[in-house]
């Protein structure tokens, strides 16, 4: 037996309706339960669309988009209407809803499905009063859970309307919306759908007195149905002309109420008549209550944005003028969350020797008071190297201002305690007036020169892009961050910033962020530095966005904005770029020398390990690894020399330069000691006397330069390319 045979004997029809052509198609069996002749016909889709109950009609809509979302099938059940508006039979449609995409990129539903007669004969039923059927698979309730949810992810005023326009009603989903707030004593148009630009003129700014479903029910506080035009022009004549060219059926105007208050109204209106029955006031009355929690939430969310991007605006300074020979860029992205406000800054200051000044901070805390002490800590800085302190001179005393600052209200917080007579909130006063510290960056710049003098208070290292693309993380010394000790002494480390190479000042914020440490963290600025060439100021904007783009997608420059946010802390970084000598004629140096310098105090033998790792990163792409591993154990030799015999510190300087695979590697080691090493004959278990035969045997040449005051002690070793 065929299978149209076996649909035929159970009563089931097959239809196939192509939204594209807008045709339906149907078999013999399915024109029949559509009150036509009982064979196969193909007709327009306006034809089949007169058999259907309008309200019904109206739900397909709804029902097909949630099958095609959910790859289901779309299931209804539909009312046959004959062409006096008397119900024939309930039919169940069950259809398979397919994508066809058109050669110009539209996209149009094809149903292919089945239909079935349900044995609920209504005999003598009009099609105005059969209580509306809905999507059986979906319960009014499933309905408002859903609305409740799009509802309260909303995050400004335009989304709430956004969602409150999507959303499919069971059995009724009105056409037009529209949202309407008060002004003193006028309404205000908030927001509508539904209308063309422009059709809200003559209900804006409409007074509160006057004769109109929403100012009554902005008056009242009561809902108003109007289930027909008949009914809107009984009750309300002055204003039926101007919703008469809408072309509507029936209308719906409820309170928007929040605690007791109405903030405005919402007006639902439907093409076709609706009777408004309790289910759908019901699930009216419910909607309009969500959405005037969700437009308060939105309102206040709105304000609060503002609120914070202003604060933070205020607080970031202009990068201020152009500097001859240098180009600067910054930004800053508050943590993501809360109130979106935080603790990190950067600055840009004038110095009174014609030179400038660059900041860059992070006070501990990414909440109001973080954003406070930042505030009052910048203008500290400021203040002090405007009066031309060095930098380290200028973070001692920060760190004095910002340990007074907090102890301070530490004393102001138990004085209250005890003129006040009751102890404050703990869980309110604890963190506010807890003491905090701030990790702190101060580089002094020379533009003529390129002289950089770094202090640093408990802050990632700066980094430097040299002009052939390598990135080295630049070791400077620092003290405790400030706020933790008043009197704190913050040494000072010179390097210059060669013609080409750009510098980065960041918090660590750019760096720890989605599971990653400091080393991982530079690992992947690193790549982002090192993966296009930025030759100049032109593409240091470009370069900012991609560092912060790593972190949390793309970038917002000054304002927060709805981001892909995987921020756990505020983000702040400085890039600071001196141009080439010989910038703007396309003649860029052919094969740039790499140069890393390095201090080691006798104090701080725990940098001999920073040095070890600057020569690897210097000699990160070098041809050879065994030759990397000799230069690293060369530079541990010798540094750890200066440091065993000689009562001074150490000063490393490396350099490679020449072209890739042919380079030569020149590593120097300065001290004030005028005795000259001399080659020893160690035991076999001796611990020491071994630094001459490795140079010997590793390097490809090694020497001692005597100086006015010590000597330098230096090794070269030459690139084997291919070994």
């Amino acid at each position: 037996m065929r299978t149209e045979d076996v649909l035929a004997a159970i009563a089931t029809g097959l239809w196939r309706w192509d939204n594209a052509s807008g045709t339906v198609s149907l078999d013999g069996v399915a024109a029949r339960l559509l009150g036509l002749p009982a064979e196969p016909v193909t007709l327009p889709e306006v034809a089949v669309r007169s058999r259907f109950h309008p309200v019904d009609w109206n739900e397909i809509n709804g029902i097909v988009a949630l099958a095609v979302a959910e790859d289901t099938l779309a299931e209804a059940r539909l009312r046959i209407m004959d062409e006096d508006g008397r119900v024939l039979r309930t039919v169940r449609s069950r259809s398979k809803a397919l994508e066809n995409h058109g050669p110009d990129g539209r996209v149009d539903y094809e149903l292919i499905g089945t239909i079935q007669e349900i044995a609920e004969p209504q005999p003598g039923t009009t099609a105005v009063h059969t209580p509306i059927t809905g999507d059986w698979r979906r319960s009014r309730e499933a309905f408002l859970l859903d609305a409740g949810r799009a509802l309260a992810e909303a995050r400004s005023t335009a989304e709430v309307l956004r969602v409150a326009a999507s959303l499919s009603m069971p059995g009724f989903s009105p056409d037009g919306l529209a949202v309407f707030g008060m002004t003193g004593d006028r309404l205000a148009v908030i927001g509508h759908h539904g209308h063309d630009p422009g059709d809200d003129g003559p209900f804006a700014r409409m007074r509160l007195d006057t004769d109109y479903p929403a100012a009554e029910v902005v008056r009242t506080g009561r809902a108003i149905y109007l289930p027909s035009p008949e009914e809107y022009k009984r009750r309300f004549p002055a204003t039926w002309p101007l919703a008469q060219g809408f072309g509507r059926g029936s209308w719906a105007f409820l309170p928007l109420i929040v605690a007791g208050r109405t903030l405005g109204a919402w007006m639902a209106a439907f093409k076709h008549p609706v009777t408004f029955s309790p289910d759908e006031r019901s699930v009216l009355t419910t909607v309009a209550r969500m959405l005037a929690q969700a437009l308060q939430r939105a309102g206040v969310a709105e304000s609060e944005r503002e609120l914070t991007t202003g604060l933070q605006r205020s607080m970031m300074p202009q990068l201020g003028p152009d500097i001859p020979g240098m180009t600067i860029a910054a930004r800053y992205v508050p943590t993501g969350g809360g109130l979106q406000v935080g603790g990190d800054w950067y600055d840009m200051i004038p110095l009174p020797s014609g030179r400038f000044a660059l900041v860059i901070g992070d006070v501990q805390g990414h909440d109001v008071r973080a954003a406070g002490l930042m505030g009052q800590l910048r203008i500290a800085v400021r203040a002090y190297a405007s009066e031309g302190h060095r930098p380290d001179a200028v973070l001692s005393r920060a760190s004095r201002f910002l340990a007074g600052l907090c102890s301070s209200q530490e004393r102001d917080r138990s004085g209250s305690r005890g003129r006040g007579g009751e102890d404050p909130d703990p869980f309110e006063d604890a963190d506010f007036q807890s003491p905090r510290f701030a990790t702190c960056l101060y580089v002094e710049c020379d533009p003529r020169t390129g002289v950089l003098e770094v202090a640093r208070a408990g802050h990632p290292d700066p980094a430097v892009r040299m002009t052939d693309g390598t990135v080295l993380m630049r070791p400077t010394a620092g003290g405790l961050p400030l706020g933790i000790v008043p009197d704190t002494d913050y040494p000072t480390t010179r390097f210059a910033l060669e013609p080409g190479e750009t510098m980065m000042l960041c918090t660590d914020g750019l760096i720890e962020t989605g599971g990653h440490d400091l080393d991982t963290g530079w690992a992947r600025l690193r790549a982002i530095l090192e993966s296009e060439a930025h030759d100049g100021g032109e593409d240091l904007e470009e370069l900012a966005d991609l560092l912060v783009q790593a972190v949390h997608g793309p970038s917002s420059h000054h304002t927060t904005g709805p981001l892909a946010d995987r921020r756990e802390d505020d983000i702040a970084v400085v890039l600071l770029h001196r141009e080439g000598a010989d910038r703007g004629r396309g003649a860029p140096v052919a094969h740039p020398a790499r140069r890393t310098m390095l201090t080691v105090a006798q104090a701080e033998p725990e940098r001999i390990a920073g040095a070890r790792h600057q020569v690897r990163e210097l000699l990160h792409d070098w041809a050879d690894a065994d030759q990397v591993d000799s230069a690293v154990l060369m530079v541990s030799e010798m540094v750890t020399n200066v440091l065993v015999h000689t009562d001074g510190d150490a000063a490393l300087v490396a350099e490679a330069v020449g072209e890739l695979g042919a380079r030569r590697l020149r590593v120097e080691v300065a001290d004030a000691s005028d005795e000259l090493p001399h080659k020893r004959h160690p035991g076999e278990m001796a611990s020491s006397g071994r630094g001459v035969l490795l140079m010997e045997m590793l390097a490809d040449d090694w020497g001692v330069d005597p100086r006015g005051e010590g000597k330098s002690i230096w090794f070269e070793l030459h690139e084997r390319a291919g070994q």
